[in-house]
């Protein structure tokens, strides 16, 4: 199958956890057959961790930081973990 897209460039194949994905290698589109987007949806609903407790509101008169967290003022945040969707659709 050709890809929508660039129209002469072949679809490639590839199958990941279980679900068939088609992708283009020129335009890096991704394409799913009837059923996959629903697959993929179930298994992320899954793999998603537990959602957490709201953080405790601030004390009265505590201005919260501005700048926390923001790394232009030499705050880092931590680096996420990469999901169950980077792991799906990473085709380097």
């Amino acid at each position: 199958m050709h890809c929508p897209v660039c129209k002469t460039v072949d679809l490639v194949m590839s199958e990941r956890q279980g679900i068939e994905i088609d992708y283009c290698p020129q335009c890096r589109g991704v394409w799913l057959d009837r059923g996959e987007l629903d697959k993929i949806i179930d298994r992320s609903a899954s793999a998603a961790p537990s959602p957490r407790e709201a953080a405790p509101a601030p004390h009265p008169g505590h201005a919260p930081r501005p700048y926390e967290g923001d790394p232009r003022y030499g705050h880092h945040r931590k680096k996420r973990r990469e999901g169950f969707l980077s792991d799906l659709f990473d085709f380097d």
